[in-house]
């Protein structure tokens, strides 16, 4: 028998290998996938089960009997102002924090990576030095200063303070980013009559799109989901979803058919924020684990 007519029944073999390897998987990425996914669908038909049928046992019985879900979980959400104005303060919070971030973080992060100015390599490492300053530590002696200029308790106060803990990351992340730009593009748009603002809209935020927008996924969910900050700087009187949703347990133990269906629409909204980017996403994070 020749050499080529061995090496069949081998590479075939070899393909089959590959194959059943890849298909398992395939099967093992599913079930984690679904197993990853059983809290969030526990909480969605929690938020569908009435508080009765919930107290008589978990939200697993309505898939053997569907008829028990409900809406009325959601109404009676819509009709707590507790909850529906902490979903606006939420929103308050988390947009100005967020677009302040990528604005002056896309502004300093060209700077560092293509101006020239004493002490700028000097900087960028003060800046990243803030990256490893916890939040923590920051709270106390940031709510004497709010305290003092009467911003403690309010809606700019959570803004700021979210706006200054995100900058470090913000600059740091646009900065290497920006510094990958071809800086023939850059000096041929120099050439052409462009000054730095005009370089900078023209040429730099169009190319650093998926970066922006990548840093303004992960910025969004973070003041979103945030509790901490929230619970220390925020109004008593409006606070954020987060902290609204923890004073109900505080205040009525099991209210469980406020707590999930409000639990499940604060979650709602960032899954909603990743799906819309998730192509300028993964496209940032393709571009950064390249270079």
């Amino acid at each position: 028998m020749s050499s080529s007519a061995q090496a069949r029944p081998a590479a075939r073999a070899g393909r089959l290998a590959a194959a059943a390897t890849a298909g398992a998987v395939r099967v093992f990425l599913v079930l984690a996938a679904l197993f990853w996914l059983v809290p969030t669908l526990g909480l969605l038909l929690s938020s569908l089960v009435s508080s009765k049928d919930l107290n008589a046992g978990g939200w697993w019985q309505v898939l053997a009997a569907p008829s028990r879900l409900t809406t009325e979980n959601y109404s009676a959400l819509l009709a707590n102002d507790t909850i529906t104005g902490s979903l606006l303060s939420t929103v308050l919070i988390t947009v100005p924090a967020t677009a302040l971030v990528l604005v002056l973080g896309a502004f300093a992060g060209y700077a560092f990576a293509w101006l020239e100015f004493p002490g700028r390599d000097w900087l960028f490492l003060v800046v990243v030095g803030l990256l490893v300053v916890p939040v923590q530590v920051a709270l106390i002696p940031v709510s004497e200063l709010f305290g003092s200029i009467g911003l403690f308790e309010t809606t700019a106060g959570v803004v700021l303070f979210h706006t200054a803990f995100g900058l470090p990351f913000a600059v740091f992340l646009l900065r290497n980013f920006f510094a990958e730009i071809p800086r023939e593009l850059l000096e041929a748009a120099r050439l052409d009559g462009a000054g730095e603002l005009r370089l900078f809209t023209r040429v730099v935020l169009p190319l650093g799109g998926p970066a922006i927008a990548s840093l303004g996924i992960f910025q969004f969910l973070w003041v979103w989901n945030d509790m901490l900050v929230a619970l220390v700087f925020a109004d008593s009187a409006h606070p954020p979803v987060t902290v609204a949703l923890q004073q109900q347990v505080r205040q009525f133990g099991n209210n469980i058919d406020v707590l999930a269906p409000g639990a499940f629409l604060s979650m709602v909204v960032p899954l909603v924020v990743f799906f819309a980017f998730q192509r300028q996403f993964v496209t940032g994070v393709m571009a950064g684990a390249v270079k």
